[in-house]
């Protein structure tokens, strides 16, 4: 079971900001298994929105009523981990299967966490030292499945503890670092903030809005596609995070977005076009509310919107993400204030999606 996680506790910064992105980039959540991040958006909402329901595949549904339009807002609570596939009852090591994509090389010599009935173990994916490696070890490609995890224990112990299926999830703190705040999962427990914070913020509105805190986008969008059949909305909008690629060796035409640089109004990904309408619209907003925005195109990876855009008869989509540096790693590190144009543009769009125009 993955429990709920304990509160941050980093007391510097900007407070309530802080304390909310933290505990939902430190709290355990592998596709299928979301529900401490569900359990901290619940406290989060409440009082904010008319009603909340979960839905048989584990969506969180924030309704806040209105007029219309109908607008579904999806954010993804699930992160990229693994699930225990194999306990060696001699050497008590453990292998694992991932949910999600990773690049092997991030996870040499990392911390985990093992989520078991009886409690969380800590883990060390461990690896052979490179003082006794062949030559051609040290050639050889790393892949996720040669990867093993140490508890520590015994291969008895262990075995009374751990049962195959059990979540195992990186463990890393969330800290601030200059202008950036860092941690694990912030793909997509930003863009679950961005949205919690945006309803929290909502002064007066004239759509009827669902926010939807959405269950495995990492393994093929499937909470969006349930949640979005259910709602069946005419305006969908995903909030993630995206690559923002403005590092030493990446050609400028290959950075995606830049840290810094305001929020990202997507374009197109691999998953689904921006209506264009929504992005006009949104484009409009920022530069009126002086809210600093870049235009994006992904070349790879999609978000819930390719799942909300072919909903029933389809919907007019759009995503606003976040820039993010070493997204899928335990170090994704925004800029806060890239976040905070998010919120703003996200606030002005369900102040005034009433008026936009989804005329083609």
């Amino acid at each position: 079971m993955c429990p709920a996680a304990a509160p941050y506790t980093m007391r510097r910064g900007k407070g309530a900001f802080v304390e909310l992105l933290g505990r939902l980039s430190e709290a355990a959540g592998v596709p299928g298994r979301e529900e401490a991040i569900r359990a901290i958006a619940r406290e989060a909402l409440a009082g904010h929105v008319d009603e909340m329901e979960v839905d048989r595949l584990g969506n969180l549904i924030a309704h806040k009523k209105g007029a219309g339009p109908k607008v579904a807002v999806a954010a993804h609570m699930d992160e990229i981990g693994f699930l225990v596939s194999h306990v060696d009852e001699e050497t008590g090591f453990l292998w694992i299967e991932p949910v999600g994509g990773f690049d092997p090389r991030t996870l040499i010599a990392a911390r985990v966490t093992v989520h078991t009935r009886d409690g969380p173990l800590t883990g060390l994916i461990g690896s052979k030292p490179i003082h006794i490696l062949t030559e051609e070890e040290k050639k050889k490609e790393i892949r996720v499945q040669d990867l093993f995890v140490d508890v520590g224990f015994p291969g008895k112990a262990v075995k009374e503890r751990v049962r195959v299926g059990d979540p195992v999830t990186l463990l890393q703190s969330f800290v601030e670092v200059g202008n950036l705040v860092s941690g694990k999962a912030l793909d997509d427990r930003l863009g679950l903030y961005v949205g919690i914070e945006a309803v929290r913020r909502l002064k007066g509105h004239r759509a009827d809005i669902y926010l939807v805190g959405t269950v495995q986008e990492e393994v093929g969008l499937r909470g969006a596609r349930t949640s979005a059949f259910a709602i069946d909305p005419e305006i969908g909008v995903a909030l993630d995070v995206t690559l923002a690629c403005d590092m030493p060796g990446v050609q400028p035409h290959e950075q995606v977005t830049k840290v810094g640089k305001g929020v990202a109004i997507k374009v197109k990904d691999s998953a689904s076009i921006s209506h264009p309408g929504l992005v006009r619209f949104l484009v409009d907003l920022a530069e009126d509310r002086k809210i600093p925005y870049q235009l994006e195109i992904l070349p790879r990876g999609g978000t819930d919107a390719g799942a909300i855009q072919l909903a029933r008869e389809g919907a007019a989509v759009v995503t606003i993400s976040v820039p993010t540096r070493y997204v899928h790693t335990v170090v994704e590190a925004a800029h806060k204030e890239d976040i905070e144009a998010a919120i703003r543009l996200l606030v002005a769009f369900l102040e005034t999606c009433h008026t936009a125009d989804l005329r083609l």
